[in-house]
């Protein structure tokens, strides 16, 4: 464990001194304030953090690349104890890291796996492959529920941003489950439109989601109708909802699509109690938080952290021990449970 001296108290009547360390720092890089999710997930860190007795430094890059590397490096400079980054690329780091490495200070990869160097002690997220397989399950669902009479289903499939390791874990847990179905003719897909390289959505934009499921529907849907579309985030759900509204889905005689999500962000809540939005998984941050401050108290205090996977996050150099957290879907039947049940939202939040 590092010490730093914080001060030289002289005190009337001893001889000597009396030396007290300071507390410990955490840098905390968050990717952008454009989420609720990401600011929630910085306030319960830094909440949890001090609480627990440490100092932390929390900088949003706002999704810019070269903003995320100056502030790690900033806090490097700074000498910070520990560094937790949610990394906006998690391929752009390995030079940083490597002089954080030499300055002896740990660093935690949160929710996005950090890839291709071997200064990266230990991972915390979410069952990721499990968030896929969730949204799926919640597609199908949905379509048996509001179309039982329809055989195939046309469905869309959204992928997340292409430089997040995590968006493959999601559509490769999703389609472990609409794979099949595809396969025997349950599901169609009419635009052909599949893989992460041609469905995947830069930086999570909603606004692009939203453009290019106008021009789905304007290719493909002339003369049928969409059932279900698998998103991989609210962001992108609330853009691919305002495509789908904008052309008459979910009034008169044209029901809304089964549209899944990711993060239980307000609005999208709002949404799936209105009806539109079907379905978000929830990750709740504060238990996110909580195992990373775990972490870090093991670690400065020369113990191994607790972890609960040591074979799925190859980051291209090196497997990094992971903590994964459950993901829980929820849907119309269940938020209320859920979401106010655990505290995450008051009831006024989702009014």
């Amino acid at each position: 464990m590092k010490f730093k001296i914080a001060a030289v108290a002289l005190s009337l009547g001893m001889s000597g001194f009396a030396f007290g360390a300071m507390a410990e720092t955490i840098g905390i890089a968050m990717p952008t304030k454009s989420s609720a999710r990401w600011i929630d997930d910085g306030n319960n860190m830094v909440k949890q953090f001090q609480e627990a007795g440490y100092e932390t430094d929390l900088q949003y890059a706002e999704d810019d690349i070269p903003n995320q590397l100056a502030q790690v490096e900033n806090m490097i400079t700074k000498g910070v104890d520990v560094l937790v980054i949610a990394a906006i690329d998690g391929t752009t780091l390995s030079n940083a890291l490597a002089n954080a490495a030499a300055a002896d200070i740990k660093v935690i990869a949160y929710d996005r796996l950090i890839r291709d160097t071997p200064d990266v002690d230990y991972y915390a997220t979410f069952d990721n492959f499990q968030v896929g397989v969730q949204q799926a399950n919640t597609v199908v669902q949905g379509l048996k529920e509001r179309f039982p009479d329809v055989k195939p289903w046309n469905v869309e499939l959204f992928g997340g941003s292409p430089d997040d390791n995590n968006a493959y874990f999601f559509y490769d847990g999703a389609m472990s489950v609409l794979q099949p179905m595809i396969d025997s003719g349950e599901i169609v897909i009419p635009s052909g439109q599949m893989g992460m390289d041609t469905v995947g959505t830069l930086r999570w934009d909603p606004a692009t989601a939203q453009s290019r499921m106008d021009n789905l529907l304007s290719a493909n849907y002339t003369d049928k109708e969409v059932h279900g579309v698998l998103s991989p985030y609210d962001g992108l759900s609330i853009g691919i909802l305002s495509s789908l509204k904008g052309v008459g889905y979910g009034s008169g005689d044209l029901p809304m699509p089964i549209v899944s999500g990711q993060d239980s962000e307000v609005q999208s809540v709002k949404s799936i109690i209105a009806g539109e939005q079907y379905a978000t998984i929830f990750k709740d941050t504060r238990k996110l938080a909580e195992v990373t401050v775990d972490m870090v108290n093991a670690m400065l205090e020369g113990e191994e952290p607790e972890i609960n996977d040591t074979e799925t996050y190859d980051n291209g150099v090196k497997v990094v021990p992971s903590y994964l957290l459950e993901p829980v879907a929820v849907d119309g039947s269940n938020w209320e449970e859920v979401l106010i049940g655990s505290g995450y939202y008051t009831e006024d939040q989702l009014k």
